[in-house]
Formats: C-alpha cells, sequence, structure tokens
C-alpha cells in the first residue's frame, strides 16, 4: 500500500468512529503492515496538515485520535440545535473543579475547600459520566477514596494530559469547564446544599441562642441573691451603731439603724453633763 491509501484509510475510520481511536486500534487496520507507533504518528500528522484550513480537525486526545469540529464553527452548529443552553450546577461545577485541580482528593478534602458537605448525589453523578473515579485510598483512619479525573474527561476538554489544563485562576479554566456539555440538573444537588448550609446557620443561631438564655439566667440568680442579701449598710449608719452598743451583724437595714441612732441625738446633754460633774468633783 502507498502512503496515499493509508492516509485515506485512516481518514476514513476516524471520520466513521464514534469515540477517539487510540494507535493500537489503528494499527489494526492494516493487517499486511507492521507499522510502529512512530510511524503511525507520523501519518497521522500527516493527515492533520491535510484538514489544516477545514472546519474539521484531527484531534489527539488522552484516550486517542478524532476529527471534531474546530471552536469558531460552534456558534454555527448551535443553530442546528436552538434549545436553550443547559442549567449548570454550581455545586457539581465546584466540586469537579477542585477534583480535576487538586487530584488526588478525598471528600473531607472538597468539604474542606468548598466549606460545605459534599452530597453523595455529587460524586455519584460525576462518576455516572466517567469523568471521575477512585484512583486508591488515603493510608489514614477509614481509608477514604482518593479520586481523580478520567480520561472521558480529558477527551471532552479536548485534552491529552492533566498538565495541559490551564492555571486555575484564568479565563481559560473557566472557559475549558463551560465547555462541558452537562444536562440540565435536578434541584436536588443545589437543594441538599443549601439544607447543609441552613443546618449550620441553624445550629450557630440555636448556640448563641443557648449562650443568652446562660447569660439571662446568671443575671436573674445575682438579682435574687442581691435581693436576699438586702442593700449593702452605709458607713455612716455602722459608726452610729457601734456608739449605740450594737454590733454589725445586728443592723439589717437602713430605718433599724436610723432607729437605733435617734435616741443619741435627742438625749445627748445628759450624759455630757454627768461627765463634767464627775471631773469637778475629782479635782475638789
Amino acid at each position: 500500500m502507498t502512503e496515499t491509501e493509508i492516509i485515506r484509510v485512516l481518514e476514513t475510520a476516524l471520520l466513521c468512529a464514534d469515540q477517539p481511536m487510540p494507535l493500537s486500534e489503528l494499527r489494526k487496520l492494516f493487517a499486511t503492515e507492521d507499522f510502529t507507533n512512530d510511524e503511525m504518528r507520523r501519518l497521522l500528522v500527516l493527515l492533520q496538515e491535510q484538514w489544516q484550513d477545514k472546519g474539521l480537525a484531527l484531534t489527539s486526545l488522552a484516550s486517542g485520535w478524532r476529527f471534531q469540529s474546530r471552536p469558531e464553527m460552534q456558534r454555527y452548529l448551535g443553530r442546528l440545535n436552538p434549545e436553550k443552553p443547559p442549567k449548570y450546577s454550581r455545586a457539581v461545577l465546584e466540586t469537579l473543579a477542585i477534583i480535576a485541580w487538586r487530584q488526588p482528593v478525598t471528600r473531607g478534602d472538597i468539604e474542606d475547600i468548598r466549606g460545605v458537605t459534599v452530597s453523595t448525589q455529587i460524586i455519584r453523578t460525576l462518576e455516572d459520566r466517567g469523568w471521575i473515579e477512585v484512583l486508591g485510598h488515603r493510608d489514614a483512619p477509614g481509608r477514604p477514596a482518593l479520586l481523580g479525573t478520567t480520561r472521558q474527561f480529558l477527551d471532552d476538554l479536548g485534552l491529552r494530559a492533566l498538565d495541559e489544563l490551564p492555571e486555575l485562576e484564568s479565563t481559560d479554566a473557566v472557559i475549558a469547564l463551560a465547555g462541558l456539555e452537562l444536562e440540565e440538573m435536578p434541584a436536588q444537588e443545589d437543594a441538599a446544599e443549601e439544607s447543609a448550609q441552613h443546618a449550620q446557620q441553624d445550629d450557630a443561631q440555636q448556640d448563641d441562642a443557648k449562650q443568652d438564655d446562660a447569660q439571662q439566667d446568671d443575671a436573674k440568680q445575682d438579682d435574687a441573691q442581691q435581693e436576699q442579701d438586702g442593700p449593702e449598710p452605709d458607713g455612716s449608719l455602722q459608726d452610729h451603731a457601734e456608739i449605740a452598743g450594737m454590733s454589725q451583724g445586728d443592723v439589717r437595714d437602713g430605718d433599724a439603724a436610723q432607729e437605733a441612732v435617734e435616741p443619741l441625738e435627742t438625749g445627748a446633754d445628759a450624759p455630757v453633763k454627768e461627765i463634767h460633774t464627775e471631773y469637778l468633783k475629782e479635782n475638789d
């Protein structure tokens, strides 16, 4: 077979394939020829150059080679399907982005980054679509599963390896995730996430309410104790009580102390006269 015939066979097989074809599958097309992987790649590059100015492009992906439309053709092809763009689930995209850029990660790692609980439905959805898989288990209590992306995920993004992912903070990363064809997601995932957030808020409010109740109880107990003990006696009243021969323990309130002081004020002249009389007698 000539090189032109080989390229034509490769072109036909790739156009008819419904999924990327690896080199091992492409070599099966030529039973009588023994092609190495390097020779097959060289022929594919020649075919790639022939389609350089056309609407389709031959692309090398993680799982093989395939023809796909160029990005600038998307706005024309979209007119064939006038349906509204699908509604993206923020919870799914955030979880997928964390797994793609931070892999391998556990569900606990994802929850620490997002700050909310990751529902089982989100993980199951990504697994059913073939975008994530279990790569292993972390050597920790409970041996949590380590999650990572699949070749299918790279194929859907048009990438060959993870190192071709753009920087997470760049606009290209947002565009890359937006290029995924996500079906309209039911509200269960967002509802589960919102319920988890509300539960956390309710717990915080309950804790605050308990603290307020405890403070109010302490204030009530202090007020009750003050009522039982009564007001503290004034210093001047204590002095008058001692003059009248009363101990501090006998002073119960201001009225009692005032009653004890009154005799001293009204009969103050009598004891003074007696003291002066005795003094004069002794000096005579």
